[in-house]
């Protein structure tokens, strides 16, 4: 869910390509990988991506389509991978599950009656990645020379965590759970057609006279991936109410009101599982013919499917003399 209602919270404003060039981005993978994934789904031939032993490779067709813009704007990605959720997680990972088998089962009932678009839109969203997609795209990512690491909890507070530490210059996400692990700056939509937007947690502080711990409490109120919200308690709502009171727990008990492992949940924000990985930002050198060899003879993917952005990824990486970015 990534606690979509911070984003009338939170200070965001549009922010051009040109912008980030140079800027290295620890991107959470499972977000942008996700997304990608279901472009690809949605609007391309299942032929094109399915090897004649069944298994379904859309991934590697998107990563090439979503690396080569990334490379194409000079942007040093780092992929961080999510490692094991957070046991308080466990309840929204099983709602996932569930969303994901009811379009299954309203796709196969579209293909039953030739509803080939509408069969196509709900496989997208049904999509998961699969043990065969977290292995092909780590090892993708490897022949394009893309650093990558394996978060010991959740990708995104790992992400955070690296840009507080001056690793790299800010987290690449789609969710807004990011202010709440407390990343100074958050680019979203690098996966959408569009201009990226830059959401600023210092600015968004400052504007709402908070500190990162009472929009955390905020947040809690209003539900997030650990909790549902309390009915009644909007984005306005929960922050007015934590304004007056000072913390979560002194909203809760001036309304009668509890909230189960609330405590837990502000800790997992505050202090989430991380590692201090050192990563060194460098602007990858892909070995092209590896890429190519491992995409369409290992795993059967059409060569004219991926050669437009096989050849971008090609210029961008031949356009710069630069080795590194500076964080």
């Amino acid at each position: 869910m990534g606690n979509a209602a911070l984003r009338d919270l939170a200070v965001i404003e549009p922010v051009t390509f040109d912008e980030l060039k140079g800027d290295c981005i620890a991107i959470d993978a499972h977000n942008w990988l996700y997304r990608y994934l279901t472009i690809t789904v949605r609007f391309t031939n299942s032929r094109v991506y399915t090897t004649d032993d069944g298994e379904e490779v859309a991934n590697l067709i998107g990563i090439l389509q979503g690396v080569a813009k990334l490379l194409e704007a000079q942007i040093t990605p780092v992929f961080v991978f999510d490692g094991t959720p957070a046991e308080l997680k466990t309840d929204e990972i099983e709602r996932r599950r569930d969303r994901r088998e009811e379009l299954a089962q309203r796709r196969d009932e579209a293909r039953e009656r030739g509803d080939a678009v509408e069969a196509a839109r709900l496989d997208s969203q049904s999509q998961r990645l699969t043990p065969t997609i977290q292995e092909t795209s780590r090892e993708l990512l490897d022949r394009l020379d893309i650093t990558y690491i394996d978060a010991p909890a959740e990708g995104e507070a790992q992400a955070a965590h690296m840009a507080r530490r001056g690793t790299v210059d800010s987290v690449g996400t789609e969710d807004y759970d990011a202010l709440l692990f407390g990343a100074p700056i958050t680019i979203r939509q690098l996966t959408s057609s569009g201009d990226p937007e830059r959401m600023d947690l210092e600015a968004t502080l400052t504007n709402l006279g908070l500190t990162r711990e009472q929009l955390i409490d905020a947040a809690i109120l209003i539900g997030t991936d650990y909790n549902d919200g309390i009915t009644g308690y909007g984005p306005k709502t929960a922050v007015a109410a934590v304004k007056d009171h000072g913390t979560l727990w002194d909203v809760l008990e001036a309304e009668g009101l509890s909230i189960t492992a609330a405590d837990r949940i502000r800790d997992l924000f505050l202090d989430p599982n991380v590692s201090d990985t050192d990563v060194i930002c460098r602007f990858p050198r892909p070995d092209m013919d590896a890429v190519t060899a491992y995409t369409t003879d290992d795993w059967g993917i059409d060569l004219e499917s991926i050669e437009r952005p096989l050849t971008r990824i090609e210029q961008a990486t031949k356009q710069t003399g630069l080795d590194h970015f500076s964080g």
